[in-house]
């Protein structure tokens, strides 16, 4: 199946080739749907002649949109924090410590990362089937606080478990020792530099108030103490990104970035994402400096990520534009405010 830009996705007979050393080949796959919105994997639901269903995740060149031009930048390092997060190492690895931490991922029916079969890494996983959290808020918002809850009950398991490191759990659990360390907020400074200088060139408001910006930046980051240990985090944990299964338990889903970092972090995206319903999800005892410095810095991010992708050949260009306007006024807000 060739995409509207020429990308080699999957038909499906190529799935069915996948799945039938896997499932048994008395089953036949009967339809299979490349599901939207990832720019980093393929996600495809593949439904079997006896009714069961599965979710395959592909990791290929084909399914990247942010190919090897178009990375997000990484503060420090090919294995910092920020570096791209995209390939089955990463996924099992985050799914096994998420797990262990006793949160709900979908669960991995199969993994193959030989590349001896095809020459992209791919797994079959769980197919949650009660939609996103994202549609249960919209559909009957008093009705989903419960599972607002059980979501706050996994984000405070997850800031228990803790490492001395940050970054990608993968690197973190099964990567060399750095070279040199280096504090969150030093991470997200440098990150957030490098986003202003390229949404400075690319937006003239932002351009406008680029020394301001820089200098708030480096004010707010001024005297932040590291902390000896960091917390599991999601990393971009929206409502889009939480599955809801048949016991309406909360099911975390693109759990590549999956990191030991500030939860600072964690809760500014929560609350940029879940609005009015990030109450439900507050926690007390979170730095306020740190706060303050990690909000600037991700409407930042949502200016010049958006736009970096657009550089490349991602289909919902509109959404993309949208989502960098958004975030252009609320970052001029923000340096109003101050």
């Amino acid at each position: 199946m060739v995409s509207a830009q020429g990308r080699n996705f999957l038909g499906r007979g190529e799935v069915a080739e996948l799945a039938a050393p896997v499932f048994g080949r008395g089953r036949r796959v009967v339809e299979v749907e490349r599901l939207r919105g990832g720019s980093k994997k393929g996600v495809y639901r593949v439904l079997f002649d006896d009714g069961f269903s599965t979710v395959l995740y592909v990791w290929s060149p084909d399914e990247d949109y942010w190919g090897t031009t178009l990375k997000e930048p990484a503060a420090s390092s090919d294995a910092g924090p920020f570096s791209h997060a995209s390939g089955l190492r990463f996924f099992e690895t985050s799914g096994a410590c998420l797990e262990a931490a006793g949160v709900r991922v979908p669960r991995l029916h199969f993994a193959d990362g030989t590349r001896s079969r095809r020459p992209y890494d791919f797994a079959f996983a769980e197919d949650v089937r009660g939609g996103t959290l994202e549609k249960r808020l919209a559909d009957d918002p008093e009705g989903a606080k419960a599972i607002l809850a059980r979501l706050g009950e996994a984000l405070e398991l997850m800031r228990r478990r803790t490492s001395p490191r940050i970054g990608k759990v993968a690197d973190v659990l099964d990567g060399p020792e750095p070279a040199e360390g280096g504090s969150c907020v030093d991470v997200v400074l440098d990150r957030a530099l490098l986003d202003l200088g390229e949404a400075a060139a690319r937006v003239g408001s932002i351009a406008e108030v680029r020394e301001r910006c820089r200098a708030a930046l480096e004010e707010l980051a001024d005297g932040i103490e590291p902390r000896p240990r960091h917390g599991l985090i999601h990393g971009e944990l929206g409502p889009d990104h939480v599955l809801v299964d048949e016991r309406d338990e909360p099911v975390l889903i693109d759990i590549e970035g999956t990191m030991f970092f500030d939860v600072e972090w964690e809760h500014v995206f929560l609350r940029i994402r879940f609005g009015e319903q990030y109450e439900d999800l507050r926690v007390d005892g979170l730095d306020e400096r740190r706060t303050e410095l990690y909000r600037l810095a991700q409407h930042l991010s949502l200016v010049a990520g958006p736009l970096r992708l657009l550089d490349g050949d991602f289909p919902d260009r509109r959404f993309m534009e949208e989502i960098a306007a958004h975030h252009t006024g609320v970052t001029l807000e923000l340096l109003r405010s101050r």
